[in-house]
């Protein structure tokens, strides 16, 4: 839980209050919310928040509301490829690589894309090469497909109408309805799949990793080129693919504390 921050506190204190307060929300804050949640002055924090915008920590959206901007996703990101936890993380993701005998990785959550965060490669001469750090669309991969099922059907509904919703493939859903339909599937079983939706030839599946508070925070994945694996035969692996997320789950609270 955040502890409020009185105007006598540091100006340190206050800053990484509202940075906390936002990187956790679970919507968008206003600059109300944030003065009313961690009891500073309304000036104090227009005037912090100001700051932050300025060095490119935060940014408002459209509707006057405060959400993280890119630098504080690139330190987010930095922080968790920390070597600290790499080896644990490549060693969860190494055994189940060689248990699925396809590529595994982890993909987080990044507007409205999905960056590779980490994965390990299998072993087989055809590879699928999507190297960490690309930035892949939300609307027609597995990882992204879970990411937007798990928000709340008027803020995900509002997103697919405002995505362009290319075709990648014949068989990328190009229709914010058809879009909607699938999510929901994908809500009730909390599985996400790529069926030849964002590369030819490719399937995917993916699960997600939770954070302390019980949201999505990561997408755990794995992917093949059809004429190894079906969709149906990757997600016989999902069970073991649960059980090394909820590994990747316990290793991202370690982080965080």
């Amino acid at each position: 839980m955040i502890k409020t921050i009185k105007e006598k506190g540091s100006a340190i204190g206050r800053v990484m209050a509202i940075i906390e307060a936002v990187a956790r929300a679970q919507r968008p804050l206003s600059p109300a919310d944030l003065s009313h949640q961690l009891d500073i002055p309304k000036p104090t924090v227009h005037r912090l928040l100001n700051q932050l915008e300025c060095d490119g920590y935060l940014q408002t959206s459209m509707r006057g509301l405060i959400i993280p901007a890119d630098r504080l996703h690139s330190m987010a990101l930095g922080i968790l490829y920390s070597s600290r936890f790499r080896a644990l993380r490549q060693a969860i993701l190494e055994k189940l690589t060689a248990e699925i005998g396809e590529t595994c990785g982890i993909a987080i959550p990044n507007g409205t894309e999905m960056i590779y965060y980490d994965r390990v490669q299998s072993d087989w001469p055809l590879q699928i090469h999507l190297q960490v750090g690309s930035h892949t669309p939300i609307w027609c991969t597995a990882s992204g497909k879970l990411y937007l099922s798990s928000l709340h059907q008027e803020r995900r509904v509002r997103i697919a109408k405002k995505l362009l919703l290319q075709q990648y493939t014949r068989n990328t859903i190009t229709d914010p309805n058809a879009l909607e339909d699938a999510l929901k599937v994908i809500r009730k079983t909390g599985i996400g799949t790529d069926n030849e939706e964002f590369v030819d030839g490719m399937v995917a599946c993916s699960v997600p990793v939770y954070n302390d508070q019980g949201n999505l925070f990561a997408c755990l994945f794995t992917h093949a080129p059809v004429i190894r694996k079906s969709l149906d035969a990757l997600l016989e692996y999902v069970p073991t693919m649960t059980e090394a997320a909820m590994e990747l789950s316990q290793l991202m609270k370690e982080t965080e504390h």
